[in-house]
């Protein structure tokens, strides 16, 4: 138990320290601009309440997604002598369905990201 205690009056020394020299060596100057929020060193225009299509949301998420592939597949590709065939053909399973998955998104206009909408053929 010890060195958990040992671990954790480290941490706080050690957080303690960092923030009082950053204290002591941090720059004191006062300005009109030092505390008006800045991007880039320009000096911010408008609402920060910018509102986003939610469709900026859906590729972030279907990016998620689709990233998360690689993930399993580096962890595939490292046991794969260990898998053997099986493991292949699970894989294969695996990339199919993502693969079906991305081509249904595609088909039904999920990944547009301008797209217009459908006019009912209907009302004509």
């Amino acid at each position: 138990m010890w060195p958990l205690v040992a671990y954790f009056v480290f941490v706080i020394l050690l957080v303690a320290s960092v923030l009082v020299v950053s204290y002591l060596l941090g720059p004191r100057h006062v300005e009109p601009a030092t505390g008006e929020p800045y991007e880039g060193g320009i000096v911010s225009e408008g609402s920060a309440r910018v509102r986003f299509s939610v469709r900026y949301y859906l590729i972030a998420a279907f990016f998620l997604v689709f990233d998360l592939e690689a993930v399993f597949l580096f962890a595939w590709a490292v046991a794969a002598r260990e898998s053997g065939w099986a493991g292949y053909c699970e894989v294969l399973l695996f990339v199919g369905v993502l693969f079906a998955a991305l081509i249904y998104l595609w088909k039904v206009g999920a990944l547009d990201w301008a797209r217009q909408p459908r006019s009912s053929k209907a009302s004509n």
